[in-house]
């Protein structure tokens, strides 16, 4: 019955940053849709954003930023990820280790946004 995920909501507590990490940091693209509406946008999905007091409607029962445990396939080799990540200053708070994906297994790393949502950022491997 369900072929894919088309986007998923991330409530965040300070759009600016939030919009810093996942566009400058995570390279997405910010995306303006409807009035005042924002997104990240990446391959064939997106993040759709709210800011917590002014979500939009319908929305989840209690949206809380920080409460999300992501996972994202990198375009790139994980390693040039962990440089990317070294370089811009943001912490990576377990990994590279081996994980089991929706379709393979995966090598990770795990950060957080500045909501404290948990990333996980992973490759494919063999």
């Amino acid at each position: 019955m369900i072929d894919h995920l088309d986007h998923l909501v991330l409530t965040t507590a300070d759009e600016k940053a939030c919009t810093r990490f996942y566009v400058d940091l995570m390279g997405m693209v910010l995306e303006t849709f409807g009035p005042g509406r924002k997104a990240f946008r990446f391959g064939n999905q997106k993040i759709n954003l709210h800011v917590k007091g002014h979500e939009f409607e319908p929305k989840a029962q209690v949206p809380t930023p920080g409460a999300l445990d992501l996972c994202f396939i990198a375009s790139v080799p994980l390693d040039d990820v962990i440089a990317r990540l070294k370089d811009k200053g943001l912490p990576i708070i377990e990994g590279p280790v081996m994980r089991t994906g929706a379709t393979s297994r995966i090598r990770s790393v795990y950060v957080r946004d500045p909501d404290l949502n948990l990333i996980e950022i992973s490759e494919l491997s063999p």
